[in-house]
């Protein structure tokens, strides 16, 4: 039983462009959007409705013959050329953003970017959501916030400037002053 299953799998994989290993298991409702590129592993399991693009790796990090590659729960959604390995979870309602690489399990309803993936959002109401462009991006945040404390601390070095001039003023005056005077010390 497994050969036919094999030679279809290797079929499917040439006229495709998506491998699909007959051990995974894959739940009703799953969504492979443009598959090319896909690659599901053979201890992978795949929910319900879940909504799958192009070119996502659910991966192994071992050869032993146990449970060694990703579990999906339902209504998820995996991005564009995500790759997520080994024997991670993804909860139910977590969005995967495009190109995320993922190597720790995701909470339910979080949405992860980056590599390696990281939680940028957390317990939204479960819905697929395919505005993947409206994904929260943490690296642009931070360098936003960068770049307001770089000018809150511009500001503050032209005000300690504009007092140090003043001071010197101050000090620069009453010292001719004092010249003058004859009061020199």
């Amino acid at each position: 039983m497994h050969l036919p299953a094999r030679l279809l799998s290797h079929v499917n994989r040439f006229l495709t462009g998506v491998e699909i290993h007959p051990g995974a298991k894959i739940g009703k409702g799953f969504f492979l959007d443009h598959g090319t590129g896909v690659v599901i592993g053979e201890t992978a399991e795949i929910g319900d409705d879940v909504l799958m693009y192009q070119g996502v790796v659910l991966g192994g990090t071992s050869l032993e013959k146990r449970k060694h590659h990703p579990t999906i729960e339902n209504n998820v959604v995996l991005g564009a050329a995500a790759i997520l390995l080994g024997p991670v979870t993804v909860g139910e309602g977590a969005r995967v953003g495009a190109n995320s690489v993922v190597v720790k399990s995701v909470p339910p309803s979080a949405t992860i970017v980056g590599v390696p993936g990281r939680i940028v959002e957390d317990r939204r109401p479960a819905i697929v959501d395919l505005e993947h462009g409206k994904l929260p991006d943490p690296v642009n945040e931070a360098i936003g916030l960068m770049l307001e404390k770089q000018g809150a601390l511009e500001d503050r070095v032209e005000h300690l400037e504009r007092l140090l001039k003043g001071n010197s003023r101050v000090k620069h005056s009453s010292s001719e002053s004092q010249v003058r005077d004859g009061n020199e010390r």
